[in-house]
């Protein structure tokens, strides 16, 4: 199975299920910016305690996903995985927390056509707060990388009020602003 086909499956996989997801990550950068290689997949799910069953059902076959890891996610750190048994790819799935700047992504996620699939993704700019506050907690020039190509690809179109707005709120008006101005580019390949 292909990284491709893996994406495909999964979209159909969380679509069938009923469950309310976006696909962020690496995937959703690459989708709005300058798209890298990436080995995974980044899901935020909304997933009620009742849901959970749908979830093992559909992803139950070709994955390995564990019952106990995914009842625990519905707690910090708010993380499981499943593991393709056909690639050896992995699916991270993080639940959606309370957290207000987390709500706000996931009330903002929007309906694309990816690899021909109906799939619900993060916007631009929350790509963008996403992987400057990922780079905040863990230092990666791969995050501010993913983020300076999405402001290189979406520049013009960018709500960058809401970013500022958002920027404040979490503390990354200095990096979001290196990032508008041009101080900090995208990695070229």
């Amino acid at each position: 199975m292909t990284e491709q086909e893996l994406v495909i499956d999964a979209i159909r996989r969380l679509n069938r299920s009923g469950i309310a997801y976006l696909l962020t990550g690496a995937m959703a950068s690459n989708y709005w910016g300058i798209p890298r290689t990436t080995h995974d997949l980044d899901f935020v799910v909304q997933l009620p305690v009742e849901s959970i069953p749908k979830l093992l059902h559909e992803f139950g076959d070709d994955f390995y996903l564990d019952e106990q890891a995914v009842r625990a996610a519905l707690a910090p750190p708010y993380q499981f995985n499943a593991i393709d048994k056909r690639s050896a790819f992995k699916i991270d799935f993080w639940t959606l927390r309370s957290d207000r700047f987390e709500m706000s992504m996931f009330e903002r996620r929007l309906t694309v056509n990816l690899l021909g699939e109906h799939t619900w993704i993060v916007t631009a700019e929350d790509v963008i707060l996403s992987k400057l506050r990922w780079d905040s907690l863990t230092p990666s020039e791969r995050q501010v990388g993913d983020a300076a190509g999405v402001v290189a690809v979406q520049s013009d179109s960018l709500d960058s009020a809401y970013l500022r707005k958002w920027a404040d709120e979490l503390g990354l008006r200095e990096k979001l602003d290196n990032l508008l101005s041009g101080e900090i580019k995208p990695k070229t390949t």
